[in-house]
């Protein structure tokens, strides 16, 4: 009685932590449309990250890009099917979940040293930094209570990027005038 209690207790947090983490997912997917108005509105990419190529040509690199992407997949599941042990392609496949995972995660962080340098958080958006943590840490949850390492590991180490981004977002704001989010670019028309 007791264990079947526990077992239930343990499902619904299971399920809780694996629903609040798609729910800080879509957060995370919808996060940029703040900095998405901004360049057009501007019209220029100012110092964001990994913008002007995407938006010099878009109809050309989203192509491009996609093509790539599912180049890299294919490979991957055609990969993976000749791999006859079940055991041996679910940590290969895994592993490199895991990895495209922590990149994803650490990919803001590039902006770190302009975030130091300019001792400004300006193009270091707030709601990226904060659905990241939140997404992370529930998918950290999910992944401790199924006692999967494949989820939980890169999923903690997404999370404790997450808490370095906000720290430093906290750490800067104040000097940053992040609130007025003026351009650096000035664009005349």
């Amino acid at each position: 009685m007791v264990s079947l209690a526990l077992s239930q207790i343990s499902t619904i947090y299971k399920d809780a932590a694996g629903i609040a983490g798609n729910i800080f997912a879509f957060g995370l997917f919808v996060s940029p449309m703040p900095t998405f108005r901004r360049i057009i509105r501007n019209k220029s990419t100012e110092q964001f990250s990994g913008f002007p190529t995407y938006l010099h040509n878009p109809v050309h690199n989203i192509h491009r890009e996609s093509k790539k992407v599912f180049g890299l997949f294919a490979i991957v599941v055609a990969g993976s099917l000749h791999i006859s042990d079940l055991s041996a392609r679910r940590i290969c496949i895994g592993f490199l979940s895991g990895a495209a995972l922590i990149s994803m995660f650490a990919s803001p962080l590039l902006i770190i040293k302009l975030v130091i340098r300019t001792r400004s958080v300006e193009f270091m958006p707030f709601y990226l930094s904060l659905s990241t943590f939140l997404m992370s840490t529930a998918f950290f949850l999910y992944g401790i209570f199924n006692f999967d390492p494949f989820i939980y590991v890169p999923n903690g180490i997404g999370a404790i990027l997450g808490i370095v981004q906000l720290a430093l977002f906290f750490y800067y704001k104040n000097t940053s005038g992040e609130a007025s989010r003026e351009p650096l670019l000035v664009t005349y028309t």
